[in-house]
């Protein structure tokens, strides 16, 4: 595998921590980085304007790229970096480099007009509707804690986030911990139905245990934990990102006409964890068509 790692730039605060955190990956895995910075000049319909109007952004584009490029060989001196100056909705831009790539590794925009709201629309315009990996990254420096969390739930999309967070886990000398949410099913119309709730909870533990054994004999360096939680996947994935580095989802979910598009936890996830998210899709032949699963 000799694909780059992909980041997005747009000289932001959150642009700067993707690229940090990309170059990172990068040099984990022994992977070239493609730093990109999209032109998109419609937002200022720029053909209204001058030709130098237009050499402004470019030259704008260009000094983003320079200085991303400079802080990366700044920490990362060994790294294999290039750069490109792509013209296009930087959305487009980035589904399109995530054809040659790796991964592709993106920042939040910070808070938006929601309290607690962190994903910009490019975010959601990319993750879960590429192929590789795509890792949506905040700003600002947290202590490590040296954890990486993964959302399962046994289905092939979970399955391949598991994979994904195992190996990141290695990578870094990370603990690992597979969540399974679940929540006792709601019967409106039969109250009289009781729960052993012990009963259930040792059932899906055993579920979690079957999902995980197989990256277990795969990953024998990997400390790691299984966890079955009686809670709304959303609460209990955000909360457990608070003590993470990394928190991993899969995403299978389905809009019209068969268009890939992010499920509602992992979109949920995205707006409010505030470690890195990396939203991982199964291999092609793997997707199924049917409804978005706990762990989506």
């Amino acid at each position: 595998m000799t694909e780059p790692v992909v980041v997005g730039t747009d000289g932001s605060r959150a642009a700067a921590a993707a690229v940090e955190w990309a170059a990172g990956d990068a040099a984990l895995k022994g992977l070239p980085l493609r730093i990109v910075h999209a032109v998109d000049r419609m937002p200022y319909e720029i053909t209204r304007f001058t030709p130098e109007a237009e050499d402004h952004l470019d030259r704008a584009g260009r000094r983003i790229l320079e200085e991303a490029e400079r802080a990366v060989r700044e920490t990362h001196p060994a790294l294999r970096v290039t750069t490109a100056l792509i013209e296009g909705n930087p959305s487009r831009v980035l589904r399109q480099e995530a054809g040659n790539a790796t991964e592709v590794v993106i920042g939040s925009r910070g808070l938006g007009g929601f309290a607690g709201m962190l994903l910009g629309s490019v975010g959601m315009h990319v993750a879960g509707h590429v192929d590789v990996p795509v890792v949506v990254v905040r700003p600002g420096v947290s202590a490590p804690h040296g954890l990486v969390v993964v959302g399962v739930d046994g289905s092939a999309e979970a399955g391949a986030a598991l994979t994904y967070a195992f190996e990141e886990a290695r990578l870094r000398g990370h603990r690992l911990l597979a969540l399974y949410a679940w929540q006792l099913p709601v019967h409106p119309f039969a109250p009289e139905i009781a729960y052993d709730v012990d009963e259930v909870r040792k059932a899906q533990e055993d579920y979690v245990a079957g999902a995980v054994r197989a990256h277990w004999d795969r990953y024998p360096g990997v400390p790691a934990e299984m966890r079955a939680v009686c809670a709304h996947p959303v609460t209990a994935m955000v909360e457990a990102a608070e003590k993470a580095d990394l928190l991993v989802v899969g995403s299978r979910g389905r809009g019209a006409v068969g268009a890939a598009v992010l499920g509602s936890v992992s979109r949920a996830v995205l707006h409010h964890a505030h470690c890195p998210v990396a939203v991982v899709r199964p291999p092609r032949d793997r997707r199924g068509d049917g409804e978005v699963s706990s762990a989506t």
